[in-house]
């Protein structure tokens, strides 16, 4: 994906009207705030987004895309471009010199192993941040929301004549304007290491842990006889010091340079990094035929105390609340996932129909992610600095699925519990493990982690094997029967969700002709049931199923393609684990792809329907409520 000039006239037109009022105002339009922006425009909130940049990012900074990330971005529908143009890598090799012997390659490993690390994209995808940017652009865009540019943010404070509840947004722009104003009933800064909108909640100090590191990028495309320029490769010299090298789109090699002392840094030049790029890959010839970037910074790991205010009204994400090397392509990865976790749970706290402790579970959930990768990159880059290359490899052996982005997990709390109900791979404050199945009714094969689009809804799959049973179909006919009755929490839920979108509709987008978003609606805006079983298809008809999931046709799913599983399982064996004969489980799915819960009943016991119907609203109930806000 080019990175288009006209993105720049296209995003700083719109409404300049100082009294604009917004459900959530974005301070940054990096992927944290892109991100964000995105997932809650085609949510249907209100959203502006403001970046004191004229344009876009055009070259250089980020640039890797983790296996989760990837999914995550299929799940929004904007992955396709990126895949076909980006570099796919798929190993990682050692080189080694001394001051005796020139430098050699002592060890190849596979980036993401399949016996490590359950994942459809088993590389890392190289495309520089703009290209992200871009495709976050254009489908902000689709949803009816420009980024507006040149706005500095400068404070926020509650508003004095409205509700308290109700922030004044100022911004200073670069025509010298007297101040804008915007009115937001929530800020999100994702404003970068120096947030201005961080320094405005009180106690989020940052802790920093600096590291004495000093490192040069560049990148450009090179004339070289290096063999592993397409690997991501890690070259250490004793003499000379660590280089990094990592294949780029369009031709190029990202080349990372580590630098001796921090004088040497203060005065980094471009020709400096080349030259130590050549005196460690010695003997081989290296030379650059253009540079496209070049930047230097010194490794510092940073934490804010916290994520939030105290009313929930001010948020930061992305390295507004935490920052790190790049070297493990870690930093895009988690920002977009900071937003990933709060877009959904601020659509429904905007909506008026969560309770605090929602809102409250970003800062836990996503604290924990941004310590966990602090810790793992001090160690990862000091070793990677330290040139003992095999603690570095056996540190990316230990820490595979955390950096492939599945391994970053929630605790157990009021939105993920359950541990203990099965022994598969589906657990709560896990994301979702890639499985196939068949659509029943369309005969595709299908990645049912995927298949239903984001649309702010909780997944429902109910897993029965064999529906045709007697205890199971009347596990299904009472379960649905009371799912569906006015009096249960689910249907009551989904009514307060109905007014609340009609009120404050989803866009309608170009792309929704093709993606038909009412076909995963049936029953609520708020959740799609499925049902996973591996009965035959010429054993029942659709029209056959209790009323909940008759309704529900696009997402019955015939459990019958193991052997395209990426590990040969059923998609029932690997989410739930054996044994499941007599018995169903239902698998609660948050917005974001986390599970939230799970339970299994015996369907030999004839209220277990019911039950489960009692269970989906005692969870629902304890982070949901029914009122439909504003």
């Amino acid at each position: 994906m080019d990175v288009d000039s006209h993105h720049t006239e296209i995003e700083n037109a719109g409404n300049n009207d100082p009294t604009e009022k917004y459900d959530v105002g974005i301070i940054g339009a990096g992927p944290a705030g892109l991100t964000l922006a995105v997932i809650l425009a085609r949510l249907g909130i209100k959203t502006g987004i403001f970046d004191d940049r004229a344009d876009q990012t055009a070259i250089g900074r980020a640039d890797g895309i983790q296996p989760k990330t990837i999914e995550t971005l299929q799940m929004l529908g904007i992955a396709d471009q990126l895949l076909r143009n980006g570099v796919k890598v798929y190993d990682i090799c050692m080189w080694r010199g001394s001051r005796t012997s020139p430098v050699r390659r002592i060890g190849r490993e596979v980036h993401y192993p399949s016996s490590t690390v359950d994942v459809l994209h088993p590389y890392i995808l190289l495309c520089h941040q703009g290209m992200i940017e871009s495709a976050l652009i254009d489908d902000l865009r689709e949803s009816g929301v420009s980024v507006r540019r040149s706005h500095r943010f400068t404070k926020f404070e509650r508003a004095s004549d409205e509700s308290a509840s109700l922030l004044d947004l100022s911004f200073s722009t670069s025509n010298g304007d007297s101040a804008k104003h915007a009115s937001a009933n929530y800020i999100v800064g994702c404003d970068g290491a120096r947030s201005i909108v961080r320094q405005q909640i009180p106690d989020t100090h940052a802790t920093a842990r600096p590291n004495e590191s000093y490192w040069g990028v560049l990148d450009g495309e090179l004339d070289t006889d290096f063999p592993d320029i397409w690997s991501k490769t890690i070259v250490f010299s004793e003499e000379h010091g660590s280089v990094l090298i990592i294949p780029r789109e369009r031709n190029m090699t990202r080349i990372y340079i580590e630098i001796k002392s921090s004088s040497s840094a203060k005065g980094l030049e471009q020709e400096f990094v080349m030259d130590q790029a050549r005196h460690i890959l010695a003997p081989y010839h290296v030379q650059w035929r253009s540079v496209e970037w070049f930047g230097n910074y010194q490794v510092t790991q940073r934490v804010a105390a916290r994520f939030s205010d105290p009313q929930l009204r001010a948020f930061i994400a992305g390295d507004a609340s935490h920052t790190h090397s790049p070297k493990a392509a870690q930093g895009m990865n988690t920002s977009m996932h900071d937003s990933w976790n709060l877009g959904w749970k601020m659509n429904l706290a905007a909506r008026g129909l969560a309770k605090p402790v929602l809102l409250e579970s970003y800062e836990v959930e996503r604290m924990k992610v941004a310590h966990d990768l602090i810790n793992f990159d001090f160690e990862h880059a000091n070793e990677i600095a330290g040139g003992d290359i095999g603690r570095l490899a056996e540190n990316f052996r230990i820490n595979t699925r955390f950096i492939s982005g599945v391994g970053v997990e929630y605790a157990d709390s009021i939105i993920n519990h359950g541990h203990d109900q099965t022994n598969g791979d589906a657990k709560p404050g896990c994301t979702l493990p890639p499985s196939k199945v068949t659509r029943y009714i369309d005969a595709n094969p299908v990645d049912i982690q995927l298949d239903i689009p984001m649309q702010g809804q909780f997944r429902v799959f109910v897993i029965i094997p064999d529906i045709t049973g007697l205890g199971e179909s009347r596990f299904l006919a009472d379960l649905s029967e009371n799912v569906t009755s006015k009096s249960s929490f689910l249907t009551k839920l989904s009514h307060a969700a109905a007014e609340s979108y009609r009120r404050k509709p989803r866009p309608s987008r170009a792309s929704d002709i093709f993606s038909r978003p009412e076909r995963y609606q049936p029953f609520s805006e708020l959740f799609t049931f499925s049902l996973i079983t591996s009965t035959a298809k010429n054993h029942f008809e659709l029209a056959s199923l209790p009323g909940l999931f008759a309704m529900s046709k696009w997402t019955i799913y015939l459990d019958d393609v193991p052997h395209m599983d990426t590990k040969g399982l059923s998609c029932a064996s690997k989410w739930v684990g054996e044994g499941s004969s007599g018995k169903a489980v239902i698998v609660n799915v948050r917005p974001d792809g986390y599970v939230g819960s799970i339970k299994k009943w015996d369907v030999a016991e004839q209220t277990s329907g019911g039950a489960a119907a009692r269970w989906l609203d005692e969870y629902y109930h304890g982070f949901l409520n029914l009122s439909s806000g504003p």
